[in-house]
């Protein structure tokens, strides 16, 4: 055969890619899995950003598996001879299943950008093309020094390149879809995040560590659409909780310690079920 798919992927392209694709799903859970553990170890050694930066090795794994795969020889009948019929409709379930998580998220956002357009959304950034930082409406709900604090903080995600994370995560999310280590990482990806820049804020601004911490609590108790359709879930440690307590872990010696640890605790407190 010389036809250059058969060359590249043998006498069985579609089993090939569709075995390429399994065991890249394969190896990137096992990889969500360790990244899962250890971004827990290298946030208290090394802060946030060191945890997030972590989630770059499932997506390299994933993609290191899938040309390997590609690109060794293939030939054996009974691992590449399935039936037509059987890819065809697991390719028709795929399809599917992807194009229903796509439709989930166009939706999400398309919800939240009537949210923005109605004044009602915010704070967050919208675009990864041009990003563009969504404030909530002036209407005395938060302080000027509250107001700037929120900017400073989607400023980091505009500058670390979130957007653009966040479209990357929604991909994978939707041809992934039946992988739910796919989206749990998808979820802890958006909380590393979001206390990536909480840490870059407060470092910028340590005497605001009790602004801060007020300024989160009201942010994120409003009912407020995500782009993309990412929510947290609901069991465990609310988010909320482990962005305070992340706050108060860094605010508890020196002088941070008496203007911090008090609205930290008392907000930790108030989230709780």
């Amino acid at each position: 055969m010389s036809d250059p798919l058969y060359v590249v992927l043998g006498g069985y392209p579609a089993a090939t890619l569709a075995v390429a694709f399994l065991k890249a799903n394969l190896v990137a859970a096992l990889a969500i899995g360790v990244v899962a553990v250890a971004r827990i170890v290298a946030r208290r050694a090394f802060g946030p950003a060191a945890a997030y930066h972590l989630w770059g090795t499932p997506l390299a794994a994933a993609l290191l598996a899938l040309l390997v795969e590609i690109a060794r020889p293939h030939g054996d009948p009974w691992v590449f001879g399935i039936s037509g019929a059987v890819l065809a409709a697991l390719a028709t379930v795929w399809t599917l299943g992807a194009l229903g998580i796509a439709a989930v998220f166009a939706v999400a956002q398309a919800r939240f950008q009537a949210e923005v357009r109605a004044g009602r959304a915010g704070p967050a950034v919208i675009g990864f093309i041009s990003p563009l930082i969504v404030m909530p409406a002036d209407d005395g709900r938060y302080t000027a020094e509250e107001r700037e604090l929120i900017r400073a903080h989607e400023r980091e995600h505009v500058a670390r390149k979130d957007p653009r994370a966040a479209v990357l995560a929604a991909v994978f999310q939707s041809l992934c879809w039946f992988n739910p280590l796919v989206h749990l990482a998808t979820r802890l990806i958006r909380l590393d995040q979001e206390l990536a820049c909480d840490a870059a804020v407060v470092r910028s601004r340590p005497a605001a560590r009790a602004l801060y911490a007020r300024t989160l609590l009201k942010t994120q108790l409003a009912v407020t659409p995500l782009p993309f359709g990412c929510r947290w879930s609901p069991r465990g440690t609310h988010p909320l909780e482990v962005r305070i307590q992340q706050l108060k872990r860094r605010g508890v010696t020196g002088r941070t310690r008496g203007d911090g640890h008090g609205v930290v605790a008392a907000s930790v407190h108030a989230i709780r079920p």
